[in-house]
């Protein structure tokens, strides 16, 4: 027979496993998100300042700057750049920005922050970094801005790894 001390017990054995499961995660934070051709990438949890949902009027165009750029957002009474990331990276597609919000990721370094526009934010995962291979796959025009990629199971999926002081202090933003 089982008496209610037994479940008690039980039950904060379970919460105990879990709580420890939470504290100590295997890897590091990565937010994953996918771009308009449909490619998954991740970016470290800690150059994000924050995931934003922005109605497309948010973004300011400006005249005569990089075709990569999508215009300026104020954020909190900070001027950002937004960049649509997928063509940043050099795929031809746009962001389809016919819709009623954009998911815009803001990453920052040493006070610059800048937009990165993407097609869908998924969410964080703890990965482990020790499994990250060479972006062997990758275009020649992508691989400045990886840090490497994960192979998804056993197929030609590839989560791509971004680096964020790479898009930062990118030349492509004055081109």
């Amino acid at each position: 027979m089982v008496s209610h001390q037994d479940i008690v017990a039980d039950t904060d054995t379970n919460q105990l496993s879990n709580l420890q499961e939470l504290q100590n995660p295997e890897g590091d934070l990565f937010l994953r998100f996918f771009i308009e051709s449909g490619q998954e990438f991740a970016l470290p949890a800690q150059g994000i300042r924050e995931v934003l949902a922005l109605a497309p009027d948010q973004i300011t165009p400006i005249p005569n700057v990089s075709p990569v750029l999508m215009g300026v957002l104020n954020l909190r009474g900070q001027v950002v750049w937004v960049t649509d990331i997928g063509q940043f990276l050099g795929h031809p597609k746009p962001l389809d920005t016919d819709c009623q919000e954009i998911s815009i990721i803001a990453i920052e370094s040493q006070e610059i922050t800048v937009g990165l526009a993407v097609d869908k934010v998924m969410d964080m995962d703890w990965l482990d970094a020790d499994r990250l291979s060479p972006s062997l796959s990758a275009p020649d025009n992508m691989a400045p801005f990886l840090k490497g990629e994960w192979v998804l199971g056993d197929s030609e999926q590839y989560l791509r790894l971004l680096d964020p002081e790479a898009i930062l202090r990118s030349a492509r933003w004055a081109t």
